[in-house]
């Protein structure tokens, strides 16, 4: 999709959080009235048709097109979260990354298998987050499940797509 006036709001710091890494930052994107809608509007294009019942947020800046789409579509928000942040019983999915593992976390009747699913992040780099968090939704046994992100990272040789298996659809708004 890759919307002019998102890429030209999306702000890049080089060498954050560390030297070689470009980050992307999505923030100055959910500053502007006007970026949001795009993306929202973008969003709903993408999902309107989908029968979406349930929008799972990734902590946490996963939470806010999450939200803003689920009042749009009619669905409700699950958050997705780390450990110790949920109140009631949750289900875990730990995963690897590349200094140790992590653990996600979503409540334990969050989801039901009538539920249609669009997890939904801010930024696809290696996908192992996203990963842990299809693979817990998968413990429900939804009715279908889709993966959003707001931006895709290719132009550093990261593969985060490549983690999911083929018949996984999965969409983007900026290609970056």
């Amino acid at each position: 999709m890759n919307n002019k006036t998102l890429v030209e709001n999306l702000r890049c710091i080089p060498d954050f959080p560390m030297k070689g890494i470009n980050f992307r930052d999505v923030t100055t994107l959910f500053k502007s009235p006007v970026c949001m809608q795009i993306m929202l509007d973008e969003l709903y294009e993408l999902y309107k048709d989908k029968g979406i019942t349930k929008i799972v947020g990734i902590e946490s800046r996963g939470f806010v097109m999450a939200s803003a789409l689920a009042i749009k579509l009619g669905a409700g928000v699950v958050l997705c979260r780390k450990p110790g942040k949920l109140p009631a019983e949750t289900v875990q999915e730990s995963y690897s990354k590349e200094y140790g593992t992590d653990t996600i976390e979503i409540h334990k009747d969050a989801i039901t298998p009538d539920d249609i699913v669009l997890l939904h992040d801010d930024l696809l780099a290696t996908g192992g987050t996203m990963k842990a968090a299809y693979n817990l939704v998968q413990k429900f046994n939804p009715k279908k499940t889709f993966v959003n992100f707001i931006i895709e990272i290719k132009d550093e040789g990261l593969h985060g797509r490549d983690i999911f298996d083929k018949d996984t659809e999965i969409t983007t708004l900026l290609d970056v």
